[in-house]
């Protein structure tokens, strides 16, 4: 296949994140890539992984861990989702600090799969493929479980020393769920995709806390930790009451050693960076370029994640988590890609991550008029999201991603009765009437949806 046809196959198959509404548990089946991949020989099982879930800020926790793995000389997987321009990004590879990048590559996403390497991971893998599909008893995969099978067969033919993943929706039933993780990390957990993932708190914790699991002794060679009957060490960013009882339930009936920030590990904001007092050492001095109090939480989970590794023999000096954490870029999120007018690029899709982003945007910057630039998907609290924004603009463009979930703007435009609203038909016509209106002391804010932004941002690039 060449890569245009490599394309038009994988998006053949099922992808829920391009469906409004379907039956969750009905159509998420852990059975049926666990099945699967037993018949390509079971590359997660030889995979050094440190599984991620999360309601907000797992991705930026994601990159946080990955990059302080590379600072310490680590070659490092990265699977996360969903992406901003192009799926190659889901599947990363950073290697050791001081290896060339490949002339293909784009420094924001440094080290995304190649088209000519997806191409050839799909042409090996497709006759395993559709020869399950035919026969398998749970049904069809669909485009993630295909996704996540890539990434593992890749990240093990790459030889990499650590994976680190990030669960796509959930953590239950989500397909990364099937590896046998080194350490679990869980970020704040709110509410986002009640129709799927239960209605409370509780019900939706339940689900992340799912990728909690009981140790098992079989690890990938020159991996065993060095005491027998090690417990897997789990690390949690601070907690509603209703999610950390979820989860200090679930360590508690597989084994899991459970560790708190604010409890176990510390925190501590200074004028300029932060310290971390964590389960082994004390981290002063550290920074992050990230924007936001939470973006501090993140980072102090990464560094609970990577002193979880110690039982595997790896040892991690401040040096390396210093500059991993300072060398982070995550696209999207908190993200300025432009000055002249500001324009600042956000990801952030439901009530929690949208205050976060409130409270950052006004600690951070000064500016004469706020233009939000908005679009959400039809799943998400539109009308929470957009009671938490509201209050911000001082103009507001509504506009709505080239997706089928995407919400048509005249339905937003409900929730803006007394604010002067723009609405504009694609992401592509909003960026030229925000950027036709701004004046250079303004502040351009896009949010609302991943793939607003991700559209956004590439429609900025190119003009």
């Amino acid at each position: 296949m060449t890569y245009p046809e490599t394309i038009k196959y994988l998006e053949s198959f099922i992808n829920y994140e391009k469906i409004p509404a379907w039956p969750y548990k009905k159509s998420l089946k852990l059975e049926r890539i666990k099945d699967f991949l037993e018949t390509i020989g079971n590359p997660q099982d030889n995979l050094s992984c440190i599984h991620i879930a999360g309601t907000k800020g797992k991705g930026s926790t994601c990159a946080f861990v990955t990059h302080i793995l590379r600072e310490a000389g680590y070659k490092v997987g990265l699977y996360t989702s969903p992406h901003l321009s192009d799926f190659k990004e889901r599947i990363r590879i950073l290697k050791p600090k001081g290896a060339s990048l490949a002339p293909q590559e784009k420094e924001d996403f440094e080290g995304m799969i190649l088209k000519n390497e997806l191409t050839d991971l799909v042409n090996e893998l497709k006759a395993p493929i559709d020869k399950y599909n035919k026969k398998s008893k749970y049904g069809p995969l669909s485009f993630f479980e295909i996704y996540t099978s890539l990434a593992f067969a890749y990240f093990k033919e790459k030889n990499v020393n650590f994976v680190v993943l990030e669960t796509g929706l959930g953590g239950r039933l989500d397909a990364t769920n099937v590896v046998n993780p080194l350490v679990v990390a869980v970020t704040p957990i709110s509410y986002e995709h009640t129709q799927k993932l239960g209605v409370t708190l509780r019900e939706i914790a339940a689900e992340k806390a799912g990728i909690i699991k009981k140790h098992q002794d079989t690890l990938p060679t020159g991996r065993q930790a060095k005491t027998q009957g090690h417990k897997l060490m789990v690390i949690s960013a601070p907690q509603e009451k209703e999610a950390i009882e979820v989860i200090r339930k679930k360590c508690q009936d597989v084994g899991a050693k459970l560790y708190e920030v604010n409890k176990d590990i510390f925190y501590e904001a200074q004028s300029e960076g932060f310290n971390v007092i964590g389960l082994f050492g004390e981290y002063p001095c550290l920074k992050i370029r990230f924007l936001g109090k939470h973006q501090l939480i993140n980072a102090t989970v990464a560094v609970g994640v990577i002193e979880a590794l110690r039982p595997y023999n790896t040892y991690i000096g401040i040096d390396s988590i210093r500059s991993g954490l300072y060398n982070t870029i995550w696209p999207g999120r908190c993200e300025i890609i432009s000055k002249n007018p500001m324009i600042v690029l956000d990801g952030a899709q439901n009530i929690a991550s949208s205050r976060a982003l409130k409270k950052a945007i006004k600690d951070n910057f000064e500016y004469k008029r706020l233009i939000l630039t908005l679009g959400i998907s039809n799943d998400k609290d539109i009308k929470g999201i957009c009671s938490e924004l509201s209050g911000l603009a001082d103009e507001v463009v509504l506009t709505k991603a080239n997706n089928s979930r995407a919400t048509e703007p005249k339905i937003l435009a409900k929730f803006f009765k007394h604010k002067n609203v723009h609405m504009t038909l694609n992401v592509k016509e909003a960026q030229t009437l925000v950027c036709g209106m701004a004046k250079k002391e303004d502040l351009i804010l896009v949010c609302g949806s991943l793939f607003v932004v991700g559209e956004f941002r590439d429609a900025q690039i190119q003009s």
